[in-house]
């Protein structure tokens, strides 16, 4: 008989059939590519993630005619969307007395794994099945996990159908809900999720607190002071009272006297290894979330880095670090991997979180950069300096305080200059500042060549930019390593974000605040957080899924029951017009809008049509976004559009009308 492999994805299939057997054919049938060893009687065949797809029957399609209750317990179904794949698997689990599932290693990937195995069972229930586990598509490590094969883990693929269920009500009720009561269905139609809502109020509070924000007047007093080279000082008060601010200024005379000072060595930790979390952080510096994983996916099935949805941010005493570092030597970093040999041994740096399943991201290839594409190389070059960034020695710098007494007034001053840049050498996304000051000594009067009192004024806090948002998600446990990135996604899609830094399009404030009013849990993280528990709780055995479906069947349905739907489409059909409007009508006074022809072009014109005819054009491509900015000139509101290729500012559409009718007239 034969041995049948089911693996993620095509890419993955084509790698562990090369790495495993020498007579590799590629073959294919219902216009399926797969992998067999003649000699081996060995077939490898790769899934396209999940090819089974629960949902609702079709029954329930009617946003209208279906009560939300009845989607609460309604049977779901399993549908095979990739009917080539399963007709293939179907064919060859005939001719196999085993099969190894070697899809990713964690809970979708068990889910998936499993439910090919289910399609397999329907036509040989009997087959032997075992599992290979690995966390990088190397020939030692792929050697390895089938030399060693485990048993499939139900409880984990029970952990990840959970939340398909899970999400999948949730995302439907509220989805529908939302939707119906706001009018807007179709393409437009407004999504809410589970997580997709908690993670988006962040966003839209933070932009109140913005919007709210009144600055404070504040005073600072720098000075600069010389014994022979200058360096500047500040007063160690921040002034609210500017009659004080003025007195303390007065005080301080020509010259000043050394109060105290110390120089010392201090080490720089180097940074930790690069769980998934981390990673997206700092890979969001360079693109979008959602686009470094799908990047960093492309490099793992290829074999140059390990697995890159882990928690772990220690690495296992079982990976050769010093190997590592090693196949470097002849690269592209040969000058950093001999930073790292230099040590007399490797200590690595070390995360607070610790995880079994996969290691931290790591390099398993040396690759060229004209071997792979400029994003590929972007993160590729990320993950390697990262890796040799937590081998490394400790930066050491030269710190110097001095606290200067300018006739009972006080400056402090902090200097810092780099003896040895060590692991900053090597990972150079962050930047080293130095900052000059020279050696004093206590009781040393020092001459102030200039002094200047500052008014300034507090500031807002900061939106979020997607690194800093996922970071906040993971504090909160909204979502997890291998979903929050296509959260961040899916409010981007769905037009209730812009920009990066993160700004709420009126839509999103309209759907938070209709939300808070009338079902604030939704859009809080604590029951997300619950249910994320629920599911490791689940993986490790310890809950029924059954148990944890119903618990959020039933916190669902007391939601529903506490709704003033009336009240909510409202408040909901109120804000979402808001985010049409762009400003007055030049003309009559009335409100500007969006709108389109019958022939589905966007323009602007005037809500008074048609007893006013005012109207301005619009680029017909890409997506608008209304933005709070206000011409001076026309009191009309900016625009920014998104296309494939970024952001950019339309501006005034008014001026730009006005600017291009008079490059016309001209001509």
């Amino acid at each position: 008989m034969g041995w049948l492999i089911i693996t993620e994805k095509h890419n993955t299939a084509r790698r562990i059939a090369s790495i495993l057997f020498n007579d590799v054919k590629q073959l294919k049938k219902y216009g399926v590519s797969y992998y067999h060893s003649p000699s081996s009687n060995a077939y490898v065949v790769g899934l396209k993630g999940h090819i089974v797809e629960l949902d609702f029957p079709k029954e329930y399609n009617s946003w209208k005619n279906v009560p939300l209750r009845s989607l609460l317990r309604a049977e779901l179904v399993k549908e095979v969307k990739e009917k080539g794949i399963a007709r293939l698997l179907k064919e060859l689990a005939r001719e196999v007395d085993r099969v190894t599932v070697a899809t990713d290693y964690d809970r979708e990937g068990e889910l998936i794994g499993f439910e090919a195995l289910e399609i397999v069972k329907q036509v040989n229930p009997d087959v032997k099945v075992d599992r290979a586990k690995y966390s990088a598509i190397t020939p030692a490590d792929i050697k390895k996990a089938f030399s060693n094969p485990s048993k499939v883990d139900i409880n984990l693929a029970k952990a990840a159908e959970t939340r398909q269920r899970i999400d999948l009500i949730w995302g439907a009720v509220l989805t529908r809900l939302i939707s119906i009561s706001s009018g807007r269905m179709g393409r437009d139609f407004l999504s809410v999720g589970r997580v997709q809502s908690p993670t988006l109020r962040l966003i839209v509070e933070r932009e109140k607190e913005i919007e709210n924000f009144r600055p404070t007047p504040y005073w600072e007093i720098v000075a600069e002071f010389c014994n022979g080279e200058c360096f500047t000082a500040k007063h160690v008060e921040r002034f609210t009272d500017v009659a004080k601010a003025k007195a303390a200024f007065k005080k301080i005379g020509n010259t000043a006297a050394v109060r105290t000072f110390e120089k010392k060595e201090r080490k720089e930790a180097r940074p930790t290894p690069f769980n998934t979390t981390e990673f997206l952080r700092e890979a969001s510096k360079f693109m979008s979330p959602d686009r470094a994983m799908n990047v960093a996916e492309t490099l793992y099935m290829n074999g140059y880095i390990s697995y890159p949805r882990t928690d772990n941010t220690i690495y296992p005493p079982t990976l050769n670090l010093k190997a590592i570092a090693t196949s470097f030597l002849n690269s592209d970093f040969e000058k950093e991997a001999k930073i790292v040999l230099s040590q007399p041994s490797i200590k690595p740096s070390r995360g607070k979180k610790e995880s079994k399943d996969h290691p931290p991201i790591y390099p398993t290839a040396v690759a060229k950069k004209g071997e792979l594409s400029k994003e590929e190389w972007t993160i590729y070059e990320l993950v390697v300096r990262r890796f040799l960034a937590t081998l490394a020695p400790e930066a050491i710098w030269e710190v110097k305080r001095v606290e200067i007494d300018a006739n009972g007034e006080l400056f402090r001053a902090t200097g810092r200059r780099l003896l040895s840049p060590g692991w900053r050498a090597i990972y150079i996304y962050s930047k080293a500042e130095e900052v000059s000051i020279p050696d004093l000594t206590v009781g040393q009067i020092l001459r102030i060549k200039n002094k200047e009192l500052l008014e300034k004024e507090t500031k807002p806090p900061g939106r979020y930019t997607t690194g800093n948002l996922i970071r906040i998600m993971e504090k909160l446990g909204l979502g997890t390593k291998s979903t929050r990135h296509e959260i961040i996604k899916k409010l981007y899609s769905r037009k209730y974000v812009y920009g990066n830094p993160l700004r709420p399009t009126q839509t999103a404030f309209a759907v938070i605040e209709a939300l808070k009013s009338n079902a604030e849990t939704i859009t809080l993280p604590d029951m997300t957080s619950k249910l994320e528990k629920d599911m490791d709780a689940i993986a490790e055995g310890k809950l029924s899924d059954e148990e944890v479906v119903e618990e959020s069947v039933r916190f669902l349905d007391e939601i529903l029951s506490n709704i003033d739907v009336k009240e909510l489409s409202k408040s909901l059909r109120e804000g979402v017009k808001k985010d049409k409007v762009v400003g007055k009508c030049p003309e009559c006074g009335r409100e500007l809008v969006i709108r389109k022809t019958k022939g589905k072009k966007r323009f602007i014109g005037c809500s008074g049509y048609p007893a006013c005819s005012f109207t301005l054009p619009l680029p017909q491509n890409g997506t608008l976004y209304i933005t709070a900015k206000e011409c001076e000139k026309h009191s009309i509101k900016k625009i920014k559009i998104r296309t494939k290729k970024g952001y950019w500012d339309l501006g005034c559409p008014y001026c730009n009308y006005l600017e291009w009718k008079a490059k016309q007239d001209k001509a």
